[in-house]
């Protein structure tokens, strides 16, 4: 028996093990009618080893008020900050490089997240993950 979907909702800016319900958790939930605490707790329990990373969610609101959720891999933009130990890009990424990684390092983050991002082959993935980092001041080498 399928349960009506009647919402599906994304929250992008939660980290892992550290869902609470304040903002912006709690009034997305609060206006779907999910219990807050509910969610917190499963998502707390499911995060626990990507504990501070960001873990985008899309959660699936049924008709009973139940709910499932995905969680997705951090953005590309955050694995290729935490591999490369800064905290923002370059303010003129086109004339101002502020780091270096190899091209190997980009394939792994493009296995890690291809299941993500919007493109078939890892070559796509690969291609989209060195436009973000060129955009971002990174260099691939």
């Amino acid at each position: 028996m399928n349960k009506k979907i009647i919402k599906k909702l994304k929250i992008n800016k939660i980290e892992g093990g550290k869902a609470t319900p304040s903002p912006p958790i709690g009034p997305v939930l609060g206006s779907a009618g999910i219990n807050i605490m509910d969610f917190c707790k499963k998502f707390n329990l499911k995060t626990q080893e990507k504990k501070g990373k960001i873990c985008p969610v899309i959660i699936t609101v049924y008709e009973d008020k139940s709910f499932d959720f995905l969680i997705k891999n951090p953005p590309v933009t955050v694995q290729l900050l935490e591999l490369t130990k800064l905290k923002k890009g370059s303010k003129e990424p086109n004339k101002i490089k502020i780091a270096k990684i190899s091209f190997e390092e980009v394939k792994i983050i493009a296995e890690n997240k291809i299941y993500d991002m919007n493109c078939h082959s890892i070559e796509a993935a690969i291609s989209m993950i060195v436009g973000t980092a060129k955009s971002m001041g990174i260099q691939v080498c």
